[in-house]
């Protein structure tokens, strides 16, 4: 296994059960106001005031330090990797820095020996190649994010996978995405070129893009606008299209660190720059994508301990995977 692929598979190894943690948590009188219910919850931001300060984040951030490549990406989401089309729509709904972006484009682990797709996890030997046959649209609701995603990807991809990439503005918890992501595969009435010019003969949205991703973003959204973004995520995808999702979970070491008084609702958290948290359990996810039509494929914690170099510290970390497929007949 080449390094990439190591780290990969080390940094995703399940390294505690996520039932002793919640009996750690749940234990310790010293954070127990994490559990307890938020029944006065105030709206202390809006939609524009997110988007404000996370264009702040993302400018105050920007060399890209503060997020690390996802290497992990295609070892958790092999269907990425092995997608037979000649050219397979991936919609990235809250692109951030392009920390997703850029291993989609820019190359990618696949296997020397011909084994099963599900077995692409514990495969042992990788080379790395460029995806060529992924063509990657990517929003968010920060304008300076989507800057910062197109200088990284200008300054790291060749020309040939540039051309594959398609960033947009868009705020999925309030706004639909483009009628061009999801033309109708019965309308004839325009050619595809006059309604998007970032579609071509060969890389056309008609019927909906074959992959959303939500890395990291969901959490980002106040609970209550979480199943209109899910809604829209599952009319833009083909039938039988995948949802590919991953957040923070309940219990995660980041939680833990909140304050009481940074509650803004049950296990939603307000930081100081402005920008908002949530942490999943499975059954918000469950509930949430089973509400908008999808068929679950798979879902659990991830658990992962990571060391703080700075202080020798062991880190808890706990996320949610989650795959998701648009039933091919509705």
């Amino acid at each position: 296994m080449n390094k990439i692929a190591c780290e990969a598979a080390n940094y995703y190894s399940k390294d505690f059960d996520w039932e002793q943690l919640r009996k750690e948590v749940e234990s310790d009188l010293s954070i127990r106001f994490h559990l307890l219910p938020y029944s006065s919850k105030e709206i202390v931001t809006t939609q524009n005031q997110n988007s404000e300060a996370w264009d702040k984040f993302h400018a105050r951030h920007s060399t890209g330090k503060f997020f690390k490549e996802r290497r992990y990406l295609l070892k958790e989401f092999p269907e990425l990797a092995c997608c037979n089309k000649d050219y397979a729509k991936v919609l990235e709904v809250g692109c951030g820095n392009g920390s997703t972006a850029l291993p989609l484009l820019r190359y990618y682990v696949k296997l020397i020996d011909d084994i099963p797709l599900q077995n692409l996890k514990h495969g042992r030997r990788y080379f790395t190649r460029g995806l060529e046959n992924i063509v990657l649209y990517a929003c968010d609701c920060s304008n300076e994010a989507l800057e910062r995603t197109k200088e990284l990807i200008n300054a790291t991809i060749p020309i040939s996978a540039k051309n594959r990439f398609r960033p947009f503005q868009c705020d999925f918890s309030t706004t639909d995405f483009p009628s061009w992501l999801a033309y109708p595969v019965s309308d004839h009435s325009h050619k595809i070129n006059d309604l998007n010019p970032f579609c071509s003969d060969e890389n056309n949205c008609i019927g909906g893009v074959d992959f959303v991703t939500l890395i990291f973003t969901l959490s980002a959204l106040p609970l209550d606008k979480m199943a209109e973004g899910i809604a829209r995520c599952f009319a833009v995808l083909k039938p039988g299209g995948l949802l590919l999702f991953r957040d923070y979970g309940l219990y995660d070491m980041t939680m833990l660190r909140f304050e009481a008084e940074q509650r803004v609702g049950y296990r939603e958290y307000l930081r100081s720059d402005g920008t908002c948290s949530y942490f999943f359990c499975l059954d918000t996810v469950r509930n949430l994508t089973s509400a908008a039509g999808f068929n679950e494929v798979e879902l659990e914690y991830c658990c992962v301990k990571s060391l703080n170099r700075r202080n020798g510290k062991t880190m808890k970390r706990v996320w949610v995977h989650g795959k998701f497929q648009k039933p091919v007949t509705s």
